[in-house]
């Protein structure tokens, strides 16, 4: 074990002794009414579940917490001219923020439509500022680049270890740059919006892979701002991350915050070992150093509440699910895989088909590999790629069948 890791290493067990005595000194389980759909009244203003959902007077708070992800924890539907619908859809963010109190939260995001008419935005800015929600209008091509390409294409695979698309490899391809700078360009997109509603004082919590240059942006704006930049993904070894060919531009921008967050110690570790091996910072017990600023990088593990899916089987739509799919299956056996990748993500991993059906105990029965669709047009192309799997994938013992849950 490498200096950098022993240290790291005492400060998680440092961490998760103080952790340990904080949960049990405080319970921050909230007691929801029955029937209350505590999302949606959450957004609507109140600070915690144990309040009952009063909306606080912000003047009484001194602190704000700007909350940006890529996507708006609601969704829109234009209902007319200068009408909209919202939804909350996109809630993994909110549920980290239900313990939060004495502290205003605002969010910014992409709220995942586009709106190229200036009427649209003012009525929709409107109608998101009920929920506290703060929306930045992307165009279509910043999308494509950005998310389709950037996001989805190069860093989410990369960070869960499936490596790059070959033309990816090089920082010359044309694939690549103009998704870089269309990365980039939402970066930039995101960080005009958090200036424009910034105040002295407030925090800034940026969320995830998509937003790697925010924290180097932010700074450059204001150096005085409070960054804090998390993510809820993997962040992968330092082996794996030099094969980007923007690896030390991403890495520098994300120092650029006060404080690193990862899930794990693993993550953490492998982040700190990235930052001194590709850019030759130094590594510490608390983070990174370079040239006397020190960028803090810590674990922060966000766990799920698991109540809240004990609640959800009670409620009318799960139970009417539940009921459709015993009819259905009603007298068949049937194996089940369960995963949160694409279907795109299965294609070319026999190996995953291959053990399933070594440790199946009974393999005449069939398979239904169960995967998420994350919007409406993506899903009929997830359908035809399921088809393709199974073809491509088959095996003589199984024969495999998809469910594709849509997530829209």
């Amino acid at each position: 074990m490498s200096r950098i890791e022993r240290l790291m290493r005492e400060r998680e067990l440092r961490t998760k002794n103080k952790a340990s005595y904080s949960n049990e000194a405080i319970d921050l389980e909230p007691h929801l009414r029955e029937g209350d759909d505590y999302m949606e009244e959450y957004l609507k203003g109140g600070s915690s579940a144990r309040d009952e959902w009063e909306k606080p007077d912000e003047g009484l708070f001194t602190e704000r917490l700007l909350v940006v992800a890529n996507r708006l924890p609601v969704s829109a539907v234009r209902t007319g001219e200068e009408s909209w619908s919202l939804e909350v859809s996109h809630d993994e963010y909110v549920s980290a923020l239900l313990g939060v109190k004495d502290v205003v939260v605002k969010w910014i995001g992409w709220v995942g439509v586009n709106v190229p008419d200036e009427l649209g935005q003012r009525s929709l800015t409107k109608a998101l500022a009920q929920k506290r929600c703060i929306p930045v209008f992307l165009d279509e091509e910043t999308v494509h680049q950005y998310y389709n390409g950037y996001c989805k294409n190069i860093l989410w695979p990369l960070f869960h270890y499936l490596g790059l698309p070959q033309e990816d490899r090089l920082a010359t391809s044309g694939t690549f740059q103009s998704q870089f700078d269309g990365y980039k360009r939402a970066n930039q997109m995101f960080a005009d919006v958090v200036t424009f509603h910034y105040e002295e004082g407030d925090a800034v919590w940026c969320h995830n892979y998509h937003l790697m240059f925010l924290p180097k942006y932010l700074k450059e704006y204001n150096s005085n701002m409070k960054v804090v930049w998390f993510l809820h993904t993997p962040f992968p070894s330092s082996e794996i991350h030099r094969t980007l060919p923007s690896r030390s531009e991403l890495l520098r921008a994300v120092l650029a915050a006060d404080l690193v967050g990862f899930q794990t110690y693993d993550y953490a570790r492998h982040f700190v070992s990235a930052c001194t091996h590709i850019l030759g910072v130094e590594g510490t017990l608390d983070g990174i150093e370079d040239e006397g600023r020190l960028t803090r990088v810590a674990a922060f593990p966000i766990g799920q509440d698991s109540n809240r899916f004990i609640r959800a089987l009670e409620t009318p739509l799960v139970k009417d699910h539940i009921k459709e799919l015993k009819e259905r299956f009603f007298g068949r056996k049937y194996s089940w895989i369960i995963t949160h990748y694409e279907a795109k993500l299965l294609l070319g991993r026999p190996s995953l088909f291959k053990e399933f059906t070594q440790v199946t105990k009974s393999p005449s029965q069939q398979c239904i590999i169960l995967t998420p669709s994350y919007s409406v047009e993506a899903l009929e192309k997830d359908r035809g790629v399921a088809e393709h799997v199974i073809l491509v994938e088959k095996t003589n013992i199984h024969p495999f069948l998809f469910s594709i849950q849509s997530l829209s």
